[in-house]
């Protein structure tokens, strides 16, 4: 770590709670934006038809919405933290949810397509950047035996966007219209400007701003690769057959539509239990948590594919799966973070790593389809997961045995 970055790093965890007896407000401040940044991508699905039919355009046409936020995270998460250097983390947060909140109400009022459409980039931009940058706060904030759960904690604004906003959002869309949701949206984006202005820390401008080249180079540490990597494979893993969970549970376990929302909300609980529970038990031990988590996620998914059939296997599978799959996040994220921070630049490490979280969702989602339209039964999504799992756990061992070896490696260079 760069002694800079040393710097801001022991400026920022001044706000340590004394024992670390219980997290700070920020990271709840943090935790409502990750909430309305989780319902803002993902609620669009739901309400892609009521657009479409407003617009008069075809609802593949439609789901361009949900398209051009995905690409919008990969350019915005480099180029917010990168445009934002100079300013303290607090500042910059505040200004990616004006951001967030200008391009929901833009979303909302569009007269046009294509209005709504630049609405959703002008909102996808701060997507990556607010969470990196977020997690990076958050785990100074705490001692760093808790810093994975501060993470967690974090992202439990993701997860219960996915157990209730989502869900939510849906309804008010086709109540009262799809426009009321992003409007909802942005007054959840309000209310995170006020938290951050009154919980986060003031932390100053920074001495050592990151530089462009710097954290450029990190990206040729190995380590910081391997770890991307985890990030790629493992939620893939899950994705590869949550995308095509209604259709699965139809037309092979039998469920009808009540039964495949209530399958819905068991992933949602899932992703809530196994993101808290991650995030506790890697502050003790992260790699064996990555191995078993990883481990067991494949086991699960692996098992599904065999038990698809039966409505009882398929519930618990899907809620093990979630948990599983989700208990590696933060995990990850503050993996990419210790390596990234060892290269002396965390900051927009941080952030693309949550551009490759969505990168290992349009993974899955294409393996997923690939392997059903060759034939393979809407089961099959099930299997392939689980070769993306053990893909994931295969570079974390390999990481894992990368870091053994340096261990080992540091006596005899210091002896010398």
């Amino acid at each position: 770590m760069s002694d800079g970055v040393a710097a801001g790093h022991r400026h920022e965890t001044a706000a340590v709670p004394a024992g670390g007896a219980r997290m700070p407000p920020a990271i709840w401040a943090l935790a409502l934006g990750t909430f309305g940044i989780g319902v803002t991508e993902f609620v669009i699905a739901g309400l892609l038809p009521l657009a479409a039919a407003e617009f008069g355009i075809s609802v593949s046409m439609a789901g361009n919405l949900a398209t051009s936020y995905a690409l919008g995270v990969f350019v915005g998460a480099p180029a917010m933290v990168m445009l934002g250097n100079r300013l303290p983390r607090k500042t910059l947060l505040v200004l990616l949810m004006g951001l967030f909140v200008l391009g929901n109400l833009l979303t909302a009022a569009a007269p046009g397509f294509g209005w709504a459409l630049a609405g959703r980039v002008v909102t996808s931009l701060t997507h990556g950047a607010f969470i990196g940058i977020g997690a990076i706060i958050a785990s100074a904030l705490v001692p760093p035996d808790r810093r994975a759960t501060a993470i967690a904690l974090m992202f439990t604004g993701m997860t219960v966007a996915n157990l209730v906003g989502i869900p939510a959002g849906t309804w008010l869309g086709q109540v009262v219209s799809w426009r009321a949701t992003f409007y909802a949206v942005a007054v959840v984006g309000v209310a995170t400007i006020l938290a951050l202005l009154a919980w986060v820390p003031a932390d100053g401008p920074r001495r050592d701003p990151p530089r462009l080249l710097r954290e450029l180079a990190a990206f040729g540490d190995r380590r910081v690769l391997l770890a991307m990597a985890i990030t790629v494979l493992g939620p893939a893993a899950f994705f590869t057959s949550i995308t095509y969970i209604a259709p699965m549970m139809r037309e092979v376990a039998g469920f009808g539509e009540r039964g495949v929302t209530g399958i819905l909300f068991l992933f949602g609980l899932g992703l809530f239990v196994g993101n808290l529970a991650g995030g506790r038990l890697a502050d003790r031990a992260l790699m064996p948590v990555l191995y078993v988590t990883l481990a067991g996620q494949a086991l699960v998914l692996l098992a599904f594919y065999f038990l698809a059939g039966s409505q009882l296997a398929s519930a618990v599978c899907v809620f093990l799966m979630a948990a599983f799959g989700f208990a590696t996040v933060s995990p990850i994220q503050k993996l990419v973070m210790d390596k990234a921070s060892a290269a002396g630049a965390p900051n927009l490490a941080s952030a693309v790593n949550i551009g490759m979280f969505n990168l290992g969702n349009a993974i899955g989602a294409a393996f997923g389809g690939f392997v059903i339209a060759h034939g393979f039964g809407l089961a099959s999504p099930n299997w392939a997961a689980a070769l993306l799992s053990l893909a994931a756990l295969a570079v974390a061992l390999w990481l894992g045995g990368t870091e053994r070896s340096r261990g080992t490696r540091s006596p005899a260079a210091g002896a010398r």
